[in-house]
């Protein structure tokens, strides 16, 4: 039997009796590990060799950990500089035992924060006391960082799980693969193997001296498993956005661009949402400190806006009879819709005023302190979109609907009577998952009502909606939960695998 030279160079080496490290293959043969490792995998797929994986845990200090050896815990240092300032009969001044102590800066904090944790004593009140009973010497984590750093290994993990919270170790996994021979392996032994004289790549040397000619070239199993490679691609949230911004362009609209962080003002005032209005509060939006310079709003609109909620539009308006300032409206706050971007072009302030008939959207992100779950997030992706023009009726809604989600395959929409105070009529989208069965809302719509447009200088209809991009995603592959597509929890192995539908 003839085989390339590293097989033949792990055959001989490898027993029958006893498993051996790749590592340790490598360093017997005097190879490096990778070529072993290849070697071993083809002389695993002729069955002349078995290959056993385990997983093996290795713990190192960090930098910070190394310190902690030789100079000792924060928290313990604490503790003996209370006992010797008398601590243990009475409570002292804190800051007259951290001065003892040594500690400065962030080993202040980690002191405190660990102390009464330990049991070391107790903090209240800027004083400290300690108590006379506990034993530093046996501190689990000293201990356990001593032992790390004689390089023998610790079994607590609930010690270790502490320490990797404190950031003073690091703990890793690594695959051990551990060779033996088989039989077929020995017989072939003992038969006899020679070295194949073989080439296993062409070299720019071969060529220009002409040996590729003479030359034997290994053979290829072109039928093994290749090495598994993931390289990076586009995020499939951001190939649908992009799907979605090239359909709503060949409908005719054009893309809205603006800023993240806005002024209530364009965020709620302008959409004709009362200044004491639950939704408007940090349990439902999250707000910026301000600026030095607040943002500037166009003083005009700003007084018709005012208007508008106090006293409403028009002969029978109703206003809101709820205090409205412009301080409240020069807030700064994470967008919560992109309903802002809307604010801005229909008012003409962002390009200009605007002559029916238009049509514009974004695609963009927004912010909401909402609870997790399958179909929320802190920040999500929403659908905007509008049409300006006379005339215009639910019905166009809905068949603007219509029209998109056919795009995505989606043709079972269902719409629901719902009350915004910023739209009239209004409704709800749903559409059925593709796997549970069960109707997910993907996005809210109605007509601007006069509060809002008037104020604006619309003099037209206007009809507009907001749609989640992820519950899109979700109809499309159907997904069950959004946090799987993006997010610290998203799964790779899905992202991964999922066949883009164009």
């Amino acid at each position: 039997m003839k085989l390339p030279a590293s097989q033949v160079a792990v055959l001989e080496t490898a027993s029958a009796n006893e498993a051996q490290t790749v590592e340790q293959l490598a360093e017997a043969t005097d190879l490096p590990p990778e070529t072993v490792t290849g070697a071993v995998f083809e002389l695993a797929d002729a069955e002349l060799v078995s290959v056993e994986e385990a997983t093996e845990e290795s713990v190192s200090l960090t930098d910070e950990g190394a310190t902690y050896v030789d100079g000792g815990l924060p928290e313990i240092r604490l503790y003996e500089a209370a006992l010797d300032a008398g601590a243990d009969e009475a409570a002292v001044e804190m800051g007259r035992v951290i001065g003892q102590s040594g500690l400065e800066g962030a080993a202040v904090d980690i002191a405190l924060s660990n102390y009464a944790r330990k049991g070391y004593g107790s903090i209240e009140n800027g004083e400290i006391t300690a108590d006379p009973d506990a034993d530093p010497d046996s501190d689990p984590e000293a201990a356990a960082l001593s032992t790390l750093s004689a390089d023998e290994s610790v079994d607590e993990d609930g010690v270790l799980d502490q320490l990797e919270r404190r950031d003073l170790v690091d703990r890793s996994e690594s695959t051990v693969r551990s060779v033996t021979l088989t039989g077929d392996g020995v017989t072939a032994m003992m038969e006899g193997v020679e070295t194949a004289e073989t080439v296993d790549r062409i070299t720019p040397e071969l060529l220009t001296s002409g040996e590729w000619e003479d030359v034997e070239f290994a053979e290829y199993n072109v039928e093994a498993d290749a090495a598994e490679i993931n390289g990076g691609k586009e995020h499939i949230l951001r190939q649908t956005a992009n799907r979605v911004k090239d359909t709503l362009v060949g409908m005719g609209f054009e893309e809205m661009e603006g800023p993240h962080a806005d002024a209530e003002f364009w965020i709620n005032d302008c959409l004709f949402m009362p200044q004491d209005h639950p939704a408007r509060t940090h349990w439902d939006q999250f707000a910026l400190e301000n600026p030095s310079e607040i943002a500037e709003l166009p003083e005009d609109l700003v007084e018709r806006v005012r208007d508008a909620h106090l006293n409403g539009v028009g002969e029978d308006g109703e206003g809101y009879h709820s205090p409205w300032t412009e301080e409240v409206a020069k807030g700064i706050d994470l967008r919560g819709h992109t309903t802002s971007l809307s604010m801005r072009y229909l008012s003409g302030y962002a390009q200009g005023d605007l002559e029916p008939p238009e049509r514009f959207f974004s695609v963009e992100k927004v912010y909401r302190n909402d609870t997790l779950d399958p179909t929320h997030l802190l920040e999500f992706f929403q659908i905007e979109g509008w049409v300006m023009a006379d005339d215009l009726s639910v019905r166009d809604l809905m068949g603007t609907f219509t029209e998109f989600y056919e795009q995505f395959g989606i043709t079972d929409l269902e719409f629901k009577p719902h009350y915004n105070p910023y739209t009239e009529p209004s409704f709800e989208l749903f559409g059925t998952h593709p796997t549970t069965g069960e109707l997910v809302e993907v996005g809210n719509s109605g007509m601007f009502r006069e509060e809002v447009l008037r104020p604006l200088g619309v003099d037209c209809d206007v009809m507009a909606w907001g749609l989640s991009l992820e519950r899109l995603l979700m109809l499309m592959y159907g997904f069950e939960d959004i946090r799987d597509v993006h997010g610290t929890l998203a799964d790779l192995e899905l992202l991964r695998n999922t066949e883009v539908i164009h």
